[in-house]
């Protein structure tokens, strides 16, 4: 939708990025490889900034230029903090989904994720909870000036409202090509995707509602009364655990006017002992 805009290049998954940051982070947490590279001069400085000379090379080359560029390789949120540091005036969306549509279309459409076992749904859901208390976790710690979350079904429901809000956000002029990105794929300065993402042929569509909620009845019965246990991150962001079909229509009011984030990001702040404002 970002990428019907004409002032913004978004482009196909780089794939790439997400991989040099992993290195990034290998070499940090790893104390003799830290020693190793810190003899042969490579320095922290240095290093970052090979790092973000890369991505800034490979997000501005691997398309058409524009006023605005992004990035929506999906794991580069892994490693939003360090992103966050390397450029001072990015902003980042973190999209939010239940975490059982998410697990359910990465079976079905058997999606290649590291972590993620096709034959076992609950252990699939457990790995989604980890990764998405990494990301949410990171976005907080950027804060709201920053970093916004996002719902995939809000913006479903609302993509007028929501779509708003993200520009707004961004501080990019409104256009209401990103209302109707369907329309612009394949033209100059629309939507380029490639036809190997395995989410290509939901993006051709039109906004519509038909992914919300084909989840239900996917699980195992002992998954599904277990579910607050095995997915604590639905709670927590807002989603019931156990509701079989849920209402996203009607969520937490908290959710529908945004808020839900900043008490978030309040307490994860005085859970560190920091009195951090918005």
């Amino acid at each position: 939708m970002l990428d019907a805009h004409p002032d913004v290049r978004c482009g196909e998954e780089t794939r790439v990025v997400p991989r040099i940051l992993r290195t990034r982070m290998e070499w940090t947490n790893s104390q003799k490889e830290r020693s190793r590279l810190a003899e042969a001069g490579m320095s922290e400085q240095v290093l970052d900034s090979a790092v973000s000379a890369f991505i800034s090379k490979i997000i501005e080359n691997h398309g058409e230029p524009a006023s605005w560029l992004c990035n929506k390789d999906p794991f580069t949120m892994k490693y939003s903090i360090y992103l966050s540091k390397l450029f001072p005036n990015a902003k980042f969306l973190l999209m939010l989904r239940d975490g059982r549509a998410v697990v359910n279309s990465i079976i079905t459409r058997r999606v290649t994720v590291s972590g993620f076992d096709f034959r076992d749904p609950k252990k699939c859901l457990e790995r989604w909870n980890s990764i998405i208390e990494s990301m949410y976790d990171q976005c907080l710690h950027i804060g709201p000036d920053r970093c916004m979350p996002v719902y995939y079904e809000q913006l479903s429901l609302y993509p007028d409202l929501w779509m708003h809000r993200i520009l707004e956000f961004l501080g990019i002029p409104w256009s209401n090509n990103v209302l109707h990105h369907q329309d612009f794929i394949g033209k100059p300065g629309g939507p380029s995707l490639s036809q190997l993402e395995r989410s290509t042929d939901q993006v051709m569509k039109p906004v519509n509602l038909q992914a919300l909620s084909k989840w239900v009845g996917f699980y195992p019965r002992h998954v599904v009364e277990d579910m607050q246990k095995i997915a604590p991150m639905l709670r927590r962001l807002g989603y019931d655990p156990m509701a079989n079909p849920p209402r996203y229509d009607h969520p937490d009011p908290r959710i529908a006017d945004n808020t839900l984030h900043i008490y978030q990001y309040k307490k994860y702040w005085r859970n560190k002992g920091v009195n951090k404002k918005v």
